[in-house]
């Protein structure tokens, strides 16, 4: 049977949502051994030496870019680090179902912003799908409710960091590598991370530790690779949707090994969340058409 370009973009994203879910769920599992700021600066050392070799092996390893670009690239770094502190400190801290949940409504923050800042056209449908996306996010937080987390408004505030990031992202001019990007990004978070570092208390690292701190960094590599693969096949309308299936992973993950079981009220939220924005991708593919 013949493989198409669109099955094997689905395969390609639910591949690198599973990468990036198993990097988060081996940077998790640190998180009783050692300071945040330790784990990204380990994870960050071993990501940026990757990200390098790989950019080098492929010539994208080039820094000659227009000022222009550099304060775009400026603006995604600080928003790329503002995401990862805030994403991995409730990470640390809760579910990472939940966590993985909230960050579902992350293509439909991007839409809006999208059409707030960038002027690109969004229907009344769309409108009403993203205010539904975020009404299941309030059902997954439950603000004021006993389930309540304040790391989940850190996830929160992760989402608009990603939203800023990407929006940046979408700004930079097409002969900029995404492998010197990312490169620039990764040496930055390790750089500010490290010297974090200076103001706790480093704790030993166990063999254990080290084991999946050097599995976190070829997972997000992994993640990163895929997802570059993703873009360079299929059509994006039909690959897209694929990209929900890291909250089937992240339950999974959550139940077997930390043994997180959702509650009705956090399954029910995804549920709404993801629905919207399905709707939101195929109102996307009805337009193109």
């Amino acid at each position: 049977m013949k493989i198409t370009d669109n099955t094997r973009g689905a395969f390609l994203m639910m591949g690198s949502m599973a990468a990036f879910t198993l990097n988060d769920a081996s940077i998790k599992s640190v998180a009783g051994d050692m300071h945040l700021f330790q784990a990204v600066f380990l994870r960050g050392i071993l990501t940026t030496i990757l990200i390098g070799l790989l950019a080098g092996l492929r010539g994208h390893m080039t820094f000659v870019h227009s000022r222009r670009d550099w304060r775009i690239i400026t603006m995604r770094t600080l928003a790329e680090i503002g995401a990862t502190v805030a994403f991995l400190s409730a990470l640390f801290h809760m579910p990472i179902a939940d966590v993985t949940a909230i960050l579902q409504v992350l293509p439909l923050a991007i839409t809006f912003a999208g059409a707030l800042f960038l002027g690109e056209k969004v229907g009344w449908r769309r409108y009403g799908a993203i205010a539904l996306g975020f009404a299941g996010v309030l059902l997954i937080v439950r603000p004021g409710g006993d389930g309540f987390s304040s790391y989940a408004l850190l996830a929160l505030l992760a989402v608009g960091f990603v939203v800023v990031r990407d929006l940046a992202t979408r700004r930079l001019s097409p002969q900029v590598p995404s492998l010197s990007v990312a490169f620039i990004t990764a040496l930055a978070i390790t750089i500010l991370s490290g010297s974090a570092t200076m103001l706790i208390d480093w704790q030993a690292v166990t063999a254990q530790s080290a084991g999946f701190l050097v599995a976190a960094s070829v997972f997000i590599i992994g993640g990163y690779v895929l997802s570059i693969m993703v873009m360079r096949v299929g059509e994006i309308a039909f690959v897209a949707p694929f990209r929900y299936s890291a909250l089937v992973w992240a339950i999974v993950l959550g139940v077997v090994v930390f043994g997180d079981i959702p509650d009705f009220w956090t399954v029910f939220g995804s549920v709404v969340v993801v629905g919207t924005g399905l709707f939101s991708f195929y109102r996307e593919r009805v337009l193109a058409k």
